[in-house]
């Protein structure tokens, strides 16, 4: 019996509960703890076994239940306001929720709480009691830093929206839920300040989000290949993150973030180029430094992104812009290499990405073991072999220790993927290659949006004021404003009137 055969909860109890055994195929974990409060009535409390704090079930609803129900009153009232008795008079929880549709009942079932049904009414009560076990708040894993908060986001949905409203404790801070996959029903949420936020862009969120019709969402990767604005392109066009703080900053600013129960990631729209290159260390640091940081992350994206390339084209087409001392090492430490450059850098690159990709899947207790035996052991054999050349390990080492420094690894991800397309161009044509790769790779971001918004903003289209946060960092004095291309509401988030009539 599919669940959408059945409109609304029967007044027999027992009917109840035969559909409940047919729909779930009688499941071991679901609980019915039937209780009789007065001679011809009957109670029943149903839950799922692992998803309910049981301690709390038995010390307080079960008690409430059997020791304080004022039988006569229940016995001279019609059955169907018995449920607000029970309501309104005995139970102490204070999440209830009274219930009439059976697709609702079975869904709230399956969330982690507590239904109680009474025979002879139509409706049941929904006692929330969510239990199960959780991932206490640690330190977050992807984007660590040195100083600042030291907590991350965890798989539960509720301690993430909790985390975000410890930061922004305002009333316009605004929470939507709304349950994505047919079989899953994962709770989607999304939060934005209500005064500040951009109302079109918050309703392109939710129009994005309620056309997805797919059977499950179990991570929020899922959601941001649904609601990105196109798939044909390597840089990532919506912003993730584990770290609370990253999160509200960007809510301050007008974005709108989207949680997925079961994940520690939070997404964030819209997003920029230059956003996946800021830390939130940034903020915490003076801004000398963070503006050096940004400098340093986005010197590694080139190098991440064009050294392999520069050392194949260079070495094979345009040896005269190498010193001669160079020129005659390099020779030299290639005259027993079998290989040209180019086929040399794809298949360090390709040993680098399986030992990269083995580090992440292997045991960690053997995985430091492993890293040392791919670095050390294997590229000195190869050296000593005359399979490589030295200086093609220190490129290959410079390149990798390079894509680790970018703070968001979808856009590490995707320099490592454009890195092969510029290494082939290299080696085919030169530096010639290179320029072409790299002006086509500019034509393309230059056409990326993010829910609307120009991707490379504020470069292109260029806007003088969103410059101070995004390649440098001015101090928080002269950061007044919120980013312009963001269209928010409210454009100060520092400001006096003077300053309002001079930017006007």
């Amino acid at each position: 019996m599919k669940d959408t055969e059945i409109g609304s909860l029967s007044s027999r109890l027992e009917v109840n509960i035969t559909n409940l055994y047919q729909l779930m195929g009688k499941s071991s974990d679901v609980v019915i703890k039937e209780l009789q409060i007065e001679e011809n009535t009957h109670i029943s409390l149903i839950y799922i076994d692992g998803l309910v704090d049981t301690q709390v079930l038995h010390n307080s609803i079960l008690y409430s239940l059997q020791e304080h129900i004022p039988y006569e009153q229940l016995g001279k009232i019609e059955p169907e306001q018995k449920i607000e008795i029970i309501k309104k008079q005995i139970l102490i929880a204070g999440d209830l929720t009274v219930i009439v549709d059976y697709n609702q009942f079975v869904h709230e079932l399956l969330s982690g709480n507590v239904m109680l049904l009474l025979d002879g009414t139509s409706t049941a009560l929904r006692i929330g009691l969510p239990g199960w076990e959780d991932r206490n708040v640690g330190e977050p894993s992807s984007q660590s830093v040195v100083r600042g908060p030291m907590e991350g986001f965890t798989e539960n949905l509720r301690t993430n929206t909790a985390l975000v409203r410890r930061k922004i404790k305002d009333s316009h801070l605004w929470l939507e839920t709304v349950q994505i996959g047919r079989v899953t029903q994962t709770s989607v949420s999304i939060m934005y300040l209500s005064n500040i936020a951009n109302k079109e862009l918050v309703q392109e969120v939710k129009r994005r989000l309620n056309r997805i019709d797919t059977d499950s969402i179990l991570e929020s990767g899922y959601i941001e290949e649904f609601i990105q604005e196109t798939a044909v392109t390597p840089f990532p066009t919506v912003y993730n993150s584990d770290r609370p703080d990253t999160i509200a900053a960007g809510i301050l600013e007008g974005k709108v973030a989207i949680l997925v129960d079961g994940t520690p990631f939070v997404l964030l729209v819209p997003t920029f180029f230059v956003a996946f290159f800021q830390s939130a260390e940034d903020y915490y640091q003076r801004a000398d430094i963070g503006t050096l940081l940004r400098l340093v992350r986005f010197i590694s994206f080139f190098i991440t992104l064009l050294a392999p390339s520069m050392y194949v084209a260079i070495t094979t087409y345009h040896q005269e812009m190498i010193p001669t001392n160079l020129v005659i090492s390099l020779a030299a430490q290639r005259e027993s290499v079998p290989f040209p450059a180019f086929v040399e850098a794809l298949i360090m690159e390709m040993t680098y990405e399986i030992l990269r990709e083995a580090g992440v899947r292997i045991p960690k207790n053997i995985g430091q073991a492993i890293s040392i035996v791919g670095t050390l052991v294997i590229g000195q054999a190869a050296v000593a072999a005359g399979f490589i050349s030295s200086a093609m390990v220190i490129i290959v080492s410079l390149t990798a220790i390079s894509s680790f420094v970018i703070p968001e690894s979808g856009m590490s991800i995707a320099a490592r993927m454009i890195r092969f397309l510029l290494i082939a161009l290299a080696g085919f044509i030169g530096l010639y290659g290179i320029l072409f790769g790299i002006f086509i790779i500019v034509l393309h971001l230059s056409s990326l949006r993010s829910f609307g918004m120009p991707y490379m903003s504020p470069l292109g289209p260029y806007n003088s004021k969103d410059l101070k946060d995004s390649i440098f960092r001015f101090p928080w004095p002269f950061l007044k404003t919120r980013p312009a291309e963001n269209k928010t509401q409210n454009l100060f988030r520092q400001s006096t009137s003077s300053d309002e009539e001079s930017i006007k």
